[in-house]
Parts: structure tokens; C-alpha cells; sequence
């Protein structure tokens, strides 16, 4: 690559494999697992992307600091390097065996299992409500770290260390709340939960408090809290509405959900920003997130009163 054209499109291609990568993992995970451990099969995944974020910063700055072609050279052998261990390790699955036993199965999905995804009407408005959920999530990457340097005053090492505390949170914790809380209240309550918490991290980040550090620490980890009891449960979710043959078209509208959401929020929040201010933003953000809370919890409700 040898021009800024040449990058546009290699980075077109890098993302639209990558992309497709997704839902197709999300199906393989739904169907390596089962109903009692689903949950916590999505939230082990999670922990090694996790993981595997925290070791990638530390050997990419390394790479970078010698020479910042290894970093192409080694990403690309360590892809090369997952997929064959996938080919190598994961058992081959003939039709037969892509077929669960009827009870693994959502009683929503048991009698419909060529519904479309663009006709299940509970699926497509949690899809809104997901988008609504990811634009505030994505602040995280994109306008909190900037709001931290410039309005808490923060040097960049320790937005370093208050950001990698989302990371350890979860390597460290996840599995277990997820194990604590499967079960107990129905999918959508908890997703309803973690997004309430989401909306206190976003305004606790407008509590003027005279240490930055400490307000910055509290609100990144009631916002890790809200993420490990809410987004392990929406992947649970859409697998168990899903019915086997469309389970692929179900996580690809997922994946397609969470891509709306990094785009617009990522722009519409450096927006918001610049025009009125970091303060406002977190509030029309919480309020966003109360707003995505009410419509997982109006799902709920919805299918109690169908029960």
C-alpha cells in the first residue's frame, strides 16, 4: 500500500471480512453449545477478545516501536494462524448433526422454523433498541477518552489505565456474573438492567467532582458492570428466538445493528460534542440508554402478556 486510495480499499476489504466473520461465529458458538451453557459459551468468547485486546496494545506498540510493517506481517500470520487451528481442532458438522433436538429450542421458534428474520416484529424492534444501545456504548471508544483529557484534565496514561480497567473487569469477572445471574430473570430484564446502568455511568461522568481521575474510574467501571450484564444476554437472546435454519440471517442483522450503531454514534457524538458540549451529550445519551431500557423492558412485557 502505497497511497491513501490503496488504504481505503484494503481497509473496505479488511472490514467486510471481518464482518463476515462475525455472525458466523456467533452461529458456530449457538451450536457447540447448548441452552444451560449458551450464555456463558458467548461470555468465554468474550474474554478471550478481551484478552487477546489487552496482549495485542502492548505487542503491537512493541512491533510499531521496530517497525510498523511487522505489524501488518504478524497480524496477518496470526489470522492465518486461528484459522487453520479452527480447521484443525473444531469437529466437522454434517447436516445431520447441525440439527438440535427439539427442546434446545425456543418455545418462540418451535413451530416456525423458516420464519425470516425481517418477519419476527419482537426481533426487528429489539434490533432498534440494540442500535440505540450501541451508539451510547461506542462513546466509550470515541468521545469519553476525549472528554477525559480535555475536561477532567487527565494525561493520556492514565485514560490508559482507567480504559484497560473495562478490559480486566471483564477478563476477571464476567464468567462469574454471568454464571450468578443465568436464569435467575428473563434475558430481556437483564439487558433492561444493564442499559439502566449504563445511563447512571453516563451521568456520573457530569458529577463535578474535584478529582477527574476518581469520576473517570467510577462511572468506566459502572459502565464495564452494565456491559457484562447486558451484552452476554442480548446474544442469548436472538439465538433463542432464532430458528435453526435462519439462526445465520438472525446474527447477521445482529452484527448489521452493531455496525449501524459504531458508525453513527462515533460521528454523531463528536457532533453533538462540538455543538453543545460534553456535559448535554451525556445527558441526551443517558437518555437515549433510559429510552433502549424501555423498549427491552416493553418486549418483556409484551411476551409475559402473550405467555
Amino acid at each position: 500500500m502505497s497511497s491513501y486510495s490503496s488504504i481505503c480499499i484494503c481497509a473496505f476489504i479488511l472490514s467486510m471480512v471481518n464482518e463476515a466473520f462475525r455472525p458466523a461465529n456467533a452461529t458456530a458458538i449457538a451450536h457447540y453449545s447448548n441452552k444451560k451453557n449458551r450464555t456463558q459459551s458467548f461470555s468465554l468468547v468474550r474474554l478471550a477478545i478481551n484478552l487477546g485486546f489487552g496482549v495485542g496494545i502492548g505487542v503491537g506498540g512493541l512491533l510499531a516501536s521496530i517497525d510498523y510493517h511487522l505489524l501488518f506481517w504478524v497480524d496477518g500470520c496470526t489470522n492465518v494462524v486461528a484459522a487453520l487451528t479452527l480447521l484443525v481442532i473444531l469437529p466437522k458438522v454434517t447436516l445431520e448433526q447441525q440439527k438440535k433436538p427439539q427442546e434446545e429450542q425456543s418455545p418462540d421458534v418451535t413451530m416456525k422454523e423458516d420464519r425470516s428474520a425481517l418477519k419476527d416484529r419482537d426481533f426487528l424492534f429489539f434490533l432498534i433498541f440494540v442500535v440505540l444501545f450501541g451508539i451510547c456504548f461506542f462513546q466509550v471508544f470515541t468521545t469519553v477518552p476525549i472528554f477525559m483529557k480535555e475536561n477532567l484534565m487527565l494525561k493520556e496514561s492514565l485514560i490508559g489505565i482507567v480504559m484497560a480497567m473495562n478490559g480486566l473487569v471483564i477478563a476477571l469477572f464476567e464468567m462469574l456474573i454471568v454464571y450468578k445471574l443465568e436464569g435467575r430473570r428473563p434475558y430481556l430484564y437483564l439487558i433492561s438492567l444493564g442499559t439502566v446502568l449504563m445511563a447512571v455511568a453516563f451521568l456520573f461522568l457530569d458529577i463535578p467532582l474535584a478529582n477527574g481521575f476518581v469520576v473517570a474510574l467510577l462511572a468506566v467501571f459502572i459502565l464495564t458492570i452494565a456491559e457484562m450484564v447486558a451484552m452476554p444476554f442480548m446474544n442469548s437472546y436472538y439465538i433463542s428466538r432464532s430458528p435453526e435454519k435462519k439462526r445465520g440471517q438472525y446474527a447477521g442483522f445482529y452484527t448489521m445493528a452493531w455496525s449501524v450503531a459504531q458508525v453513527v454514534g462515533s460521528s454523531a457524538g463528536a457532533i453533538l460534542a462540538q455543538k453543545m458540549g460534553f456535559l448535554h451529550l451525556w445527558w441526551v445519551v443517558a437518555c437515549l440508554c433510559l429510552l433502549a431500557a424501555g423498549g427491552f423492558y416493553w418486549l418483556l412485557l409484551k411476551k409475559i402478556k402473550l405467555a
